[in-house]
């Protein structure tokens, strides 16, 4: 049995899919309300809460291999909850920042979970993917109401991942023998910056998208209300200033694990090309 926790996100919805297309199982997906998750045919939803550790007791009884995205509760708990259930391998999100930007807050507190697990005495596998492809979507509003994508720092060039070839690595990790005990960084296959991605999205979109850059100070004052303020000031200060060239690095790991070249940022515009053309409804 597989657990994959966040199955309705980006990540976890997508390797559902990759292990059920080759037949893995059985599978379990765990969600907030199981009634309202759409999963592939066969796999089981089971609800649970991560800020009530005492709630996943069902979702992990008989569960082998867990894929954990971390911090919606207190990861001690739930980490402890899955090795008293007897799961035997976790394969655990963390962020590339672990190793750019280790003195930021959101970093340390990755860092501090990839440390809980390792003393639990499973078996793990830890996935430290750069900036998603999907943070885009921060965009929507803008591009679909025909104003102007405003970001800051429009010349740093990350190379953004597709959330679907974390998925991808994670599926491996929890399938294939040899990755216990493995860290991987995960990049997509080439550095692009805000300006550069605006510009895809445009041209999938067959219509021109405006771009103007802003200040950190203007930035700020947009993502604090959405990520808080230590989240916000963490992505400005990975993003912009002294970048530390690590974090610009196009690693080829994804094409190791999987045998399957990291997917292009085009890629992820084209399959998800009507978040940007749907109108919001009042």
């Amino acid at each position: 049995m597989i657990l994959v926790t966040g199955a309705t996100g980006n990540i976890g919805s997508a390797l559902l899919k990759e292990l059920h297309a080759r037949g893995v199982g059985p599978l379990r997906g765990l969600t907030r309300d199981a009634a309202r998750a759409v999963f592939p045919q066969g796999v089981e939803a089971v609800e649970g809460d991560f800020a009530e550790p005492a709630s996943l007791k069902p979702a992990l009884k008989g569960v082998r291999s867990l894929f954990l995205v971390p911090r919606p509760g207190s990861d001690a708990d739930i980490l402890e909850a899955a090795r008293q259930a007897g799961v035997e391998h976790v394969v655990l999100v963390s962020s590339i920042t672990v190793q750019t930007h280790p003195h930021l807050g959101p970093a340390g507190e990755n860092l501090a979970v990839e440390r809980l697990l390792k003393e639990t005495g499973m078996a793990w596998t830890i996935l430290r993917p750069t900036q998603f492809a999907s943070n885009a979507l921060m965009w929507t509003a803008s591009i679909r109401g025909r104003e102007t994508v405003r970001a800051p720092y429009p010349e740093t060039a990350l190379p953004t991942i597709h959330p679907a070839d974390v998925a991808s690595v994670a599926r491996v990790a929890l399938t294939e023998p040899g990755h216990h005990e493995r860290t991987y960084a995960l990049t997509g296959p080439e550095p692009i910056t805000a300006r550069q991605q605006v510009a895809v999205i445009a041209a999938v979109l067959g219509r021109e998208v405006p771009f103007a850059e802003i200040s950190r100070r203007q930035a700020y004052a947009q993502m604090v209300a959405v990520f808080g303020a230590e989240a916000a000031d963490a992505v400005l200060d990975v993003t912009g200033g002294d970048v530390n060239p690590e974090l610009l690095m196009v690693r080829d790991t994804v094409s190791q694990v999987t045998g399957t070249p990291a997917r292009p940022f085009r890629q992820w515009v084209s399959e998800n090309a009507d978040a940007f053309r749907r109108v919001a409804r009042a």
